[in-house]
């Protein structure tokens, strides 16, 4: 025996009218995410414009990265240096990877004296200096 809770002999008439603002609030949530985790997978560290070389080199995990950006800032393994204690920082990277060498990425657009300036501080530390660069076509 089937029960009928309508009232009376009313027939319920079809909702003609589909309201679309649950569906909004969902694309646009969608949306805000997809946003929101793109940016995290594209932040790939320091940008730096490095100059464009023919021949090239693998990296390895030995190495001690050095960026220089075009506004004269250091970034020692990723970390942002002050100018007086680029030596130390790099004196400690040098302590975690001993047989490390140093891969000096600047900026194509940074002065010569900021890269010089690293050069002198690995030399000083023993360390063998790699110039990053972009490959060539």
């Amino acid at each position: 025996m089937a029960l009928d809770f309508r009232r009376g002999d009313k027939r319920l008439t079809p909702l003609s009218l589909f309201s679309q603002s649950s569906l909004t609030d969902i694309v646009l949530l969608l949306l805000i995410f997809f946003l929101l985790t793109s940016s995290f997978v594209t932040n790939f560290g320091i940008r730096v414009e490095v100059p464009r070389a023919e021949s090239s080199a693998a990296t390895d995990t030995q190495f001690i990265s050095v960026a220089v950006t075009k506004e004269g800032e250091f970034y020692v393994d990723g970390d942002l240096t002050a100018r007086g204690a680029l030596a130390s920082a790099i004196r400690q990277a040098r302590n975690n990877k001993p047989d490390g060498t140093v891969v000096l990425r600047a900026d194509k657009d940074a002065k010569v004296d900021d890269a010089v300036r690293v050069m002198n501080v690995s030399k000083a530390l023993n360390l063998k200096i790699i110039m990053a660069t972009e490959q060539g076509s």
